[in-house]
């Protein structure tokens, strides 16, 4: 039987990884300018960036980890993110990343991008770490195996994406592509109800 907390790595993972951002962009945009190993180069930088980033909003949230009402907020706060990201991954139409193409040096440019984005800080403070300590409490073993779902579906299907686009550059007009951004909605809602129970439970 597959671990809950895997599961839900590889879901989380996997709507991070194929969802339009500035790190997709540039894994993009890279891939079309000088090939799908350009590419592949940006979708593996989380590898890099996240070691310190994730390190360091697990101690902030360690701090209030017995706080019940503070954790319970941050849950709350979790749930409406999560509820944002379904809604626009409902209503994508098209998909339209304003790419760039510029000299490349994309490790470093993915770096970069992936230190100055909001999305890994947000995600963390407001759902990735909530995870984790609920994972721990069943053991850290499963809050391994949430770190490993979610980091292999988030870099891996970038660095497919990265192959495909540069074998065919009509893979963003793919209408199969923009179905699954759209169906992925769904899967945010569901996390969403999770979230707002765990935290309304707290409250309480």
């Amino acid at each position: 039987m597959l671990n809950e907390f895997l599961i839900s790595g590889i879901l989380m993972g996997f709507a991070s990884g194929i969802s339009p951002g500035p790190l997709l962009a540039m894994t993009i945009s890279e891939s079309l300018e000088h090939g799908s190993r350009a590419g592949i180069k940006v979708a593996v930088s989380p590898f890099i960036t996240d070691i310190l980033i994730v390190s360091i909003i697990l101690l902030f949230l360690l701090e209030f980890e017995n706080y019940d009402s503070v954790i319970a907020m941050i849950s709350i706060g979790g749930a409406f993110y999560l509820i944002y990201l379904g809604i626009s991954s409902l209503k994508t139409k098209n998909i339209n990343l304003e790419l760039e193409t510029k000299k490349t040096d994309s490790l470093k440019k993915g770096i970069i991008a992936n230190f100055l984005s909001p999305h890994p800080y947000l995600f963390w403070i407001a759902i990735g770490g909530p995870i984790i300590f609920k994972a721990q409490d069943t053991s850290i073993f499963s809050a391994m195996l949430f770190v490993a779902g979610f980091y292999g579906l988030l870099v891996g299907s970038k660095i497919i994406i990265a192959m495909l686009v540069g074998r065919s550059r009509t893979f963003l007009k793919n209408n199969y592509y923009l179905y699954t951004i759209r169906s992925l909605g769904l899967v945010y809602m569901v996390f969403a109800f999770y979230f707002l129970k765990q935290g309304l439970e707290l409250l309480n």
